[in-house]
């Protein structure tokens, strides 16, 4: 395969950046008064503004060029084939498969992966809907009111965001909640509001061997039957998405209550899945339905739609611009939306699991940066925090804002002074306040020489700081699943033009071993002399401690 720093399309690109130096967007926008509609797209109720990017027409078409001669069409259309794209663990990647709203026949080994899918969907709609209507009721008959997933990674990111993200279409009577942390702290303050008899718990664990999902789940199962004194309560308080039938119906899980999904699933993809059967239940089967419909409809724009007018793969060339070009080290995801508190969170698995990567798909140690550090909270919080670092700290960094037009909790003028800080800080990232205005601005308010000179430093703004900014009508299931599926697609676009394999994971797996190793040697005693001797000294306080 291609390095991207030995194609003509990155050198070119290399030289470019030489020839703008340090671009003044500011001198952009008021040299050219149409920058605003040319950096533009829109998809699916999504409307992405980049205009205050450092990027120019010439900019863009030479990021083109080089999706382009990345092959990212040619890699785009392997995926959606069915082809075993994710080459270190020889699987396909199928998550789009999972919302293949036109049924037509995705095949992996020669086999249609179609009717499975339309199975599970069909076996979550009974499920939803039993425990939605009530025909289906915990050991002493109550109805459910709170759903429990016992996840981690993909199990448990995917569904929080979402069903946090759309509690406003959820069922009256039901609550969700989300146990991941191993810490008992996580799991025993989770139980500590419920009812046992009017819990539902749902294990999402592929293997049914995940170290903290089942130490949680076995605790859980613990406490149901204490509180209702009987083992065969478990099966009507548990179900699992898992493929391990043995061992679920050891746990005492129905098997006709397991949840099958695919090793052509990714964790962090996996949320289209029976993994997202605790928000099928919270919002019900037709809205999680149309949150697959969304997504559906983002695969295929991106399927089809050329790259200059692509969503998605404006978002991954802005960020390879960012990154590779104007080296920056991070990438702000700035929501102003409660409902997408957890959007940070699910994105930083998304794009550093996916592309935190150092060597390519041959196995070659990369010379170039891959993915950057993702983090964020939701505006307006995020102004009266870190904010204070983007403006006025010696990084850039670039971020994209994310807002709703329209509120599904309409209360006073919440909404209007939401977007009114949403469009304020952009423009303050990127207008900046220089030392003329300050000084200005201190003088009419009667501040003499010695002041001003003293205090305008410290109110000088930089600008020229990078943004984009997401608009969406309102935050609606159709409207999530566009979105996730966007960022998704972005994460595809920039593993393909790095070179990497976006789908393996294998960074989580030495950390895995040593602790199984480490939790031996609390039980057992006896001290590896392979460890160093931090670790050695540090396992023999805890030894002695406990």
């Amino acid at each position: 395969m291609t390095s991207p720093t030995s194609t003509a399309s990155w050198n070119a690109l290399v030289a470019h950046r030489t020839e703008l130096g340090n671009p003044n967007i500011n001198a952009w926008f008021q040299a050219d008064p149409q920058r605003a509609r040319k950096f533009c797209v829109e998809a699916l109720g999504i409307y992405l503004d980049y205009s205050k990017q450092p990027v120019t027409d010439k900019t863009m078409a030479m990021l083109s060029d080089l999706a382009q001669e990345m092959d990212v069409t040619g890699w785009r259309d392997r995926m959606f084939a069915g082809e075993k794209i994710n080459s270190t663990e020889q699987r396909a990647v199928l998550h789009t498969a999972l919302r293949n709203r036109s049924n037509r026949p995705i095949n992996v080994d020669g086999v249609n992966v179609m009717p499975s899918i339309s199975r599970v969907l069909q076996q979550m709609r009974g499920f939803a809907g039993a425990v939605r209507d009530g025909n289906w009721r915990g050991h002493t008959n109550e109805l459910i009111t709170d759903i429990v997933n016992i996840g981690i990674g993909g199990s448990d990111l995917g569904p929080a965001m979402a069903c946090a993200a759309l509690k406003a279409f959820g069922h009256p009577r039901l609550r969700s909640h989300f146990v991941s942390n191993v810490d008992s702290t996580h799991l025993t303050e989770t139980l500590a509001g419920l009812n046992a008899a009017s819990t539902l718990f749902i294990v999402c664990s592929k293997t049914f061997t995940t170290q903290e999902t089942l130490t949680n789940a076995h605790s859980a199962r613990r406490w149901l039957v204490d509180k209702l004194g009987a083992d065969t309560a478990v099966a009507k308080h548990f179900v699992a998405v898992s493929t391990n039938a043995k061992e679920v119906s050891a746990f005492g899980i129905d098997i006709a209550n397991m949840f099958e999904f695919w090793d052509w699933v990714g964790g962090r993809y996996s949320l289209w899945s029976a993994v997202g059967l605790s928000l099928a239940v919270l919002i019900g089967m037709d809205n999680f339905d149309e949150m697959l419909a969304g997504a559906y409809r983002m695969d295929e724009h991106f399927r089809e739609a050329p790259l200059e007018n692509n969503l998605p793969v404006i978002l991954a060339l802005i960020s390879i611009w960012q990154r590779n070009f104007m080296h920056a080290e991070t990438y702000g995801v700035l929501p102003y939306s409660q409902a997408l508190a957890r959007f940070p969170a699910y994105l930083q698995q998304l794009e550093m699991e996916s592309n935190g990567k150092r060597v390519d798909r041959e196995g070659n140690i990369v010379d170039y940066a891959t993915a950057p550090i993702i983090w964020g909270e939701p505006g307006t919080n995020g102004q009266h925090a870190f904010y204070q670092l983007i403006h006025q700290g010696t990084a850039v960094v670039p971020a994209d804002f994310i807002v709703a037009l329209q509120s599904e909790y309409p209360l006073s003028d919440h909404q209007p002074k939401l977007l009114a800080n949403c469009l304020a800080q952009t423009e303050a990232l990127l207008r900046g306040k220089d030392a003329a205005a300050v000084e200005r601005e201190l003088q009419s308010k009667n501040y003499g020489p010695t002041q001003i000179a003293e205090m305008t430093p410290h109110r000088v703004f930089p600008g020229n700081r990078p943004s984009n900014t997401l608009f969406m009508n309102r935050l609606d299931p159709k409207t999530l699943g566009a979105l996730v599926a966007a960022y998704e697609h972005k994460v595809f676009v920039q593993g393909i033009i790095w070179n990497i394999n976006s789908f393996d994971q294998w960074g989580v797996e030495l950390g895995k071993q040593l602790a199984n190793q480490i939790l031996s040697e609390f039980e057992g005693g006896t001290i590896g002399v392979e460890h160093d001797s931090s670790t050695r000294a540090a396992i023999a306080m805890i030894n002695a401690k406990r």
